[in-house]
C-alpha cells in the first residue's frame, strides 16, 4: 500500500477536479477491491472529499467559475443533512449501504443520459430549494461515501437547468460543507481510519490542480460524456465486486 495509496489519490484528486464529482464516487469501489471493508472505506473517502473540495473550490473561485451564493445555500443544507450520515452508517447494514450506492449510480446514469449540457430553460436559482436539495443529497450521499456530485450535477443539470459547467464547479463546492459534515459525524461514531484517509486526501491534492485546469479547457459536450462513462464505470466494478 505504500505506492498504491498515493496513486489512487492522484488520480481520484484529477477526477474530482475534472468531473466535479466526490473522490468516493470511484474511491469506495476501488478500496472496497484492495480488501477495505464498506464502512471503512466510507470514512477513507470523507476525508480525501475534504482535501480535493476545498482545494478545487478555492481554485474553480480564482478562476471566477463559482458562483458563491448558490453555492453557499446548497452547501449549507448538504451540512446539515450529513450530520445524520454517521447514525445512519451505524443503522444500516453493508448490504443496505451498497444496494443505495449501486441505485444512485444508476439514477445518475439514467437522468443524466436524458440531459442535454447546456438547457434553454432558465436556472431555477431559489436559494430555499438549493437548501433542500443540499440537505437531502447531503444526508444520503455522505451515508454511502459520496461528495454528492454523483447525485447534484444530475439535479443541477436535468431539474433545475444549469449549464454543466456551473453544475460541476457548484458541485464541488457543495462537498466542502457536506464533506466536512460528514467527517464530524463519521469520526464520532468511529468509521474514519485517519492515516489512510490523510495519505489518500494529501495526494489528492495534486489530482485535483491538474483535474480543474483540465476541467476549463474541455467541451462541455466532452466532460458530458465523461460523466456518464464514469458512472458507467463506477456500476460495473461495483456490481461485480459484491455480487459475482
Amino acid at each position: 500500500m505504500v505506492f498504491e495509496l498515493p496513486l489512487l489519490g492522484l488520480t481520484i484528486g484529477f477526477i474530482s477536479g475534472l468531473l466535479g464529482v466526490g473522490g468516493g464516487t470511484l474511491l469506495v469501489p476501488a478500496l472496497l477491491y484492495v480488501g477495505y471493508a464498506i464502512k471503512d472505506a466510507i470514512g477513507i473517502s470523507v476525508i480525501q472529499m475534504v482535501f480535493s473540495s476545498v482545494f478545487g473550490s478555492y481554485l474553480n473561485y480564482k478562476r471566477g467559475s463559482l458562483p458563491v451564493r448558490n453555492g453557499l445555500f446548497l452547501g449549507l443544507g448538504g451540512l446539515t443533512g450529513a450530520q445524520g450520515s454517521g447514525l445512519m452508517v451505524t443503522l444500516f447494514s453493508p448490504l443496505v449501504l451498497s444496494n443505495i450506492f449501486l441505485f444512485s449510480v444508476c439514477f445518475a446514469i439514467y437522468k443524466f443520459f436524458r440531459t442535454i449540457p447546456q438547457s434553454d430553460k432558465p436556472e431555477i436559482n431559489s436559494n430555499i430549494i438549493l437548501f433542500i436539495v443540499g440537505f437531502f443529497v447531503g444526508l444520503i450521499a455522505i451515508s454511502i461515501g459520496l461528495g454528492g456530485g454523483l447525485y447534484l450535477i444530475p439535479i443541477l443539470v436535468g431539474f433545475m437547468n444549469y449549464d454543466i459547467k456551473k453544475a460541476i464547479s457548484m458541485s464541488l463546492f457543495f462537498i466542502v460543507f457536506s464533506s466536512i459534515s460528514g467527517f464530524i459525524s463519521l469520526s464520532s461514531f468511529g468509521h474514519v481510519d485517519y492515516k489512510v484517509g490523510l495519505i489518500v486526501g494529501v495526494s489528492s491534492l495534486v489530482g485535483v490542480f491538474f483535474g480543474i485546469k483540465s476541467a476549463h479547457i474541455i467541451d462541455k459536450k466532452l466532460q458530458k460524456k465523461l460523466l456518464l462513462g464514469l458512472y458507467v464505470v463506477i456500476l460495473f466494478l461495483t456490481i461485480n465486486k459484491l455480487y459475482v
